[in-house]
């Protein structure tokens, strides 16, 4: 018969996971949704080739993509399919981000990249376009979004920085609301009194992948990929702040030097992306959320599962647009718009998804 001592040591709990091995179960875990939304992001592209009013099969797709096809299908597929599915996924991604960026720096769950007057700006810049320089092509109207959408965001950081010395979360958020306020009165003066204008207008502002060319993705890739880059640059710093700011400094962290790094990147992929596809809602507000609950509040994962989201929800927006709309389709602006609403909903009674 074992002694008492034998027996209580052989009771003894079985020792806790090591650290290392949590860690490397979440690497995993988050590894997996990563590949998951890749998976998804690549069906969504597919079904984006596929589906319109002109329904499209897998061997008139391959055919128009290697231009062995009809004219008609080779018309199709590089003059509408690819165009749309390549802006789409780029304006997806970049809002994505953007809106994860704009969230980590203000410490604000319902921040969006608009707030910085960049809708606001871009559409002013079209407008202007129309009615000063009578300019209607889509490829000439993004530079003139571009323009208004950068100049909007640059004069919103001007002002927040020369009232309080410094890129602080509320100055910032005030001063966005208050340029875009200013700037879209401007914007309804002008459209309330040229019909060119408001026609133009009309069709840039309900946020839309038709017939958008490649020259388009061109004119944009420059600032999507600066922002990009930028946004990837950050993502040390935006761990430190949300610490907070002082705990940041005892870091190590240039607060100053890293808010302007983020907004820089927030300006340049919502400028860009609202330049090519218009404004388009919700995808920069709740695309963060639910990155966050998927993968946890590390940006180091967030973002990646954060441009796939936005790219993937972007394309089957559209798709869906497509198909209900029959040969007039619905403006994924207009979808996204729908299905934004309920998961807002959501999204604000999850306490656990709101907070930051």
């Amino acid at each position: 018969m074992p002694s008492p001592d034998l027996v209580v040591t052989s009771a003894r709990p079985p020792a806790p996971p090591s650290a290392t091995g949590v860690h490397r179960t979440a690497v995993r875990r988050r590894t997996t949704v990563v590949l998951g939304l890749v998976a998804v992001l690549a069906l969504a592209a597919v079904a984006s080739m596929l589906f319109g009013s002109n329904r499209l099969g897998v061997d008139q797709v391959l055919a128009g993509l290697t231009r062995s096809g009809s004219g008609t299908t080779e018309a199709v597929v590089w003059g509408s399919r690819i165009p749309r599915t390549l802006i789409g996924a780029a304006v997806g991604a970049a809002l994505g981000i953007a809106g994860l960026l704009m969230q980590g720096h203000t410490r604000n769950p319902l921040a969006d990249p608009g707030l910085f007057g960049v809708s606001s700006g871009a559409g002013l810049a079209v407008v202007l376009g129309v009615y000063v320089f009578g300019v209607t092509s889509t490829g000439a109207t993004v530079w003139f979004a571009l323009a208004g959408a950068v100049v909007a965001s640059v004069v919103v950081f001007s002002v927040t920085i020369a009232g309080s010395g410094t890129a602080s979360p509320v100055p910032l958020a005030l001063a966005g609301a208050a340029v875009s306020a200013l700037l879209g009165a401007v914007t309804s003066f002008i459209v309330l009194t040229d019909q060119q204008s408001l026609d133009a207008y009309r069709l840039w502002v309900v946020g839309s992948l038709a017939a958008r060319q490649l020259d388009v993705l061109t004119a944009a890739a420059p600032f999507l990929l600066v922002g990009l880059a930028l946004a990837i640059w950050n993502v040390r710093s935006l761990d430190a702040l949300g610490l907070g700011a002082e705990l940041a400094r005892g870091l190590g962290e240039n607060v100053l030097v890293a808010r302007l790094v983020g907004l820089g990147g927030i300006t340049l992929l919502a400028a860009g992306a609202t330049a090519a596809a218009g404004p388009i809602g919700f995808v920069g507000l709740t695309v963060p959320h639910v990155a966050r609950a998927l993968v946890g509040t590390g940006h180091r994962w967030t973002l990646p599962v954060s441009a796939l989201v936005g790219a993937s929800l972007v394309l089957v927006a559209d798709v869906v647009g497509r198909l209900v709309g029959g040969f007039s389709e619905v403006e994924v602006g207009i979808v996204l718009a729908v299905i934004g609403g309920p998961v807002f909903v959501a999204v604000a009674r999850r306490r656990s998804l709101v907070s930051l």
